[in-house]
């Protein structure tokens, strides 16, 4: 008598475990605690939602682990901020220079911290590889932060430059790169996405946004009047377009069209970016290879729109709670500002109620941006994402060590730091 076959293994050998609820928890107890310490416990909120997250995900009945700690995020912080001291100290020094140089400052003061942050960003991603550990053996990340930077910097000035049509191959070639530098143990990675492959699936939603934008310049272009401009300029600011529509009503109608246009552009825009984010999430997932390991993504887009309108929900209830709430602190800044002897105090006081407000609303948003779409983006990428060939995984080696938490400091003080 032949035994039954064994069961056929299942193709998506990976789960997300957590309980939205006590996300929930944590968040907001987080967003209390960020309000009394005044911002220095987001150390330990980031390492309570990465751990959350890490030890919710499992592959193949086993949890992935993370073991980051808070010190280390707030050490790597205080490190990198006496790190960037001087370099913002020497720009402003510079930009006190009259000469052409001290114009120039601004301009490379951006242009140098804007190829920081990509080292930072690969640093890191070195740190949070170095501390995700699965089976007793911890991912890490080699390779030069600097010649990820320099890449990095040509790639999205290519991107500006196009437009945004070269950010498909700015995409793959910095994954590429820094798979080709990702290990989990011995075992290599490497990414097998193509640029081409997602600028196709891309192109139709960059051109809905981008048509009426190009649409709205080509008029504004076809009629542009340079004379006409300096003439409205040298007049006062209030009759500046009443100027321009009367000597040049088809100018002012270009400029109208223009306007309009951009605004087309920039709610298409909104209105695609969960698509965007569900195809390129798709892409990135299936392009991902550890050994022998191939991931593959089936993640639909309706699922996507569901977080970005529960989000878009949400902060609208919070925005109206938080308004209501705040007629009466309304009222008690009107009366502090509101007669002609205003004293220090007085202004002192308006002033926290209106920091104390804005800090609340951006905290707030920020909870329901985590709660409402980072963790449920993430359950939606784990549970639609088949994987094959773990049994490489039972011939894994340990390797590598912790990296620095400096890398993660300084994309923090950046702000360009991640999940």
């Amino acid at each position: 008598m032949t035994s039954p076959p064994a069961p056929a293994a299942s193709p998506f050998p990976i789960r997300f475990t957590g309980d939205a609820r006590a996300y929930w928890r944590l968040l907001t107890r987080g967003a209390l605690l960020l309000m009394v310490t005044l911002g220095i416990y987001r150390f330990w909120l980031t390492t309570d939602v990465r751990r959350f997250l890490w030890s919710s995900t499992e592959v193949n009945g086993e949890s992935i682990e993370y073991s980051g700690t808070a010190a280390e995020l707030l050490i790597g912080f205080l490190i990198a901020l006496a790190l960037l001291v001087p370099v913002y100290a020497a720009f402003f020094l510079a930009a006190l220079d009259v000469g052409a140089f001290g114009q120039m400052s601004g301009s490379l003061g951006i242009a140098l911290l804007f190829v920081l942050g990509q080292y930072a960003v690969f640093r890191a991603r070195r740190y949070r590889a170095s501390r995700t550990i699965y089976r007793g053996l911890r991912f890490h990340q080699e390779g030069s932060a600097v010649r990820y930077a320099i890449c990095a910097t040509i790639w999205w000035s290519l991107t500006a430059l196009t437009l945004g049509l070269a950010f498909p191959w700015k995409e793959s070639r910095l994954e590429r790169f820094k798979m080709r530098h990702t290990f989990y143990g011995t075992l290599p990675g490497r990414f097998d996405g193509y640029g081409f492959s997602l600028f196709l699936r891309g192109l139709p939603l960059w051109l809905l946004v981008a048509l009426p934008l190009a649409a709205g310049l080509t008029a504004l272009g076809q009629s542009f009047d340079p004379d006409l401009l300096d003439r409205a300029f040298a007049e006062s600011s209030n009759d500046f377009l009443e100027r321009i529509a009367r000597d040049n009503p088809d100018f002012a109608g270009a400029i109208v069209f223009a306007l309009l246009s951009a605004g087309v552009t920039l709610v298409l825009g909104l209105l695609l970016y969960p698509a965007f984010q569900a195809i390129r999430t798709r892409w990135w997932v299936s392009g991902l290879r550890i050994g022998a390991i191939t991931a593959r993504s089936h993640l639909r887009t309706l699922p996507m729109y569901g977080l970005y309108l529960r989000f878009a929900g949400l902060a609208l209830l919070f925005l109206l709670a938080l308004g209501l709430a705040a007629i009466p602190l309304v009222m008690i800044y009107g009366a502090l500002l509101g007669n002609g002897d205003v004293s220090i105090l007085r202004e002192l006081a308006a002033s926290l109620i209106g920091l104390g407000f804005y800090v609340v609303a951006m905290l707030g948003l920020s909870t329901l941006y985590r709660g409402a779409v980072v963790m449920p983006q993430w359950r939606l990428t784990v549970e639609s994402t088949e994987l094959s060939g773990l049994a490489g995984l039972d011939h894994v080696e340990a390797a590598g060590e912790p990296g620095s938490p400096v890398g993660e400091g300084l994309a923090d003080a950046l702000h360009v730091g991640g999940i």
